[in-house]
């Protein structure tokens, strides 16, 4: 029998790495007993304390809202900066659209809470969802326009010279083309906007948490199995969601051939 190489077994190594603390935290989820130190039982108990937890459930809410706002907002603002650093690439609008990608997240928190102040803007939900959407569209726009490195531009020139206008072929020809691209680009907006922790904690301001924030506040005291019963529900939820999007876009890139 041929023996594991290297690289099965350091792969394997890391696979396990990473893997294995996500599976404790859905098994834990399960256990009948508050502590998390050892395996007393199964049960669903905890799903049903989360279901009655309005604090918890004021949280879900309000991640799924503004995921929602700033993954649709960004996905049209970055299509858009992604088309145009595609056709004519200008050096600012490159520097401002991918800055708040490589900008650490406490400065880009810090600097958006005095810009908050300074306009007067209440710090809340709307504050939230204008940062999300700020360092959204910088990664809507990578994806997007690794898309447009790969259209071939003799189609819309071709429907131009068939008497499309430019929003005809924008519409029927590019849109089409570069949708899978755009869909990737709002599913991680989407799971960027509901994992985010450092640029909320600075705009979110009080009474307003988003789930993040709900489960930083438990977790200060214990790793509750609440806490294990909502981390497992949001990652079904972010790999359904990613299923999905794959799914979709495969479809419409077949469809497109």
């Amino acid at each position: 029998m041929r023996r594991p190489s290297w690289t099965t077994l350091s792969g394997s190594a890391a696979y396990v790495f990473l893997y294995l603390p996500l599976l404790v935290v859905v098994a834990y989820s399960f256990n009948d007993s508050r502590l998390n130190a050892e395996w007393s039982g199964f049960t669903l108990r905890w799903y049903g304390v989360l279901a009655k937890d309005p604090a918890m459930l004021r949280a879900a809410r309000n991640s799924l809202v503004i995921g929602l706002v700033a993954a649709g907002t960004s996905s049209v603002l970055g299509t858009l900066a992604a088309t145009a650093l595609h056709r004519y690439r200008p050096p600012m609008l490159t520097t401002l659209v991918l800055a708040p990608i490589a900008m650490p997240e406490v400065l880009m928190g810090v600097s958006l809470l005095l810009f908050f102040v300074s306009i007067n803007l209440e710090l809340g939900l709307v504050a939230v969802t204008l940062s999300h959407i700020t360092f959204c569209v910088g990664f809507v726009a990578v994806v997007v326009r690794a898309r447009l490195e790969g259209l071939d531009e003799s189609l819309i020139d071709a429907a131009r010279d068939l008497g499309a206008s430019p929003w005809q072929a924008i519409r029927y020809v590019m849109l089409p083309l570069i949708l899978p691209g755009v869909i990737a680009g709002s599913l991680l907006a989407f799971t960027l906007s509901m994992d985010d922790f450092v640029v909320t904690f600075f705009t979110a301001g009080p009474g307003q948490p988003t789930l993040p924030l709900q489960i930083y506040s438990m977790i200060r005291i214990a790793v509750t199995p609440e806490v294990n019963a909502i981390s497992s529900i949001l990652m079904v939820l972010t790999l359904a969601v990613s299923l999905t999007a794959f799914r979709v876009s495969r479809d419409i890139w077949r469809a497109g051939l």
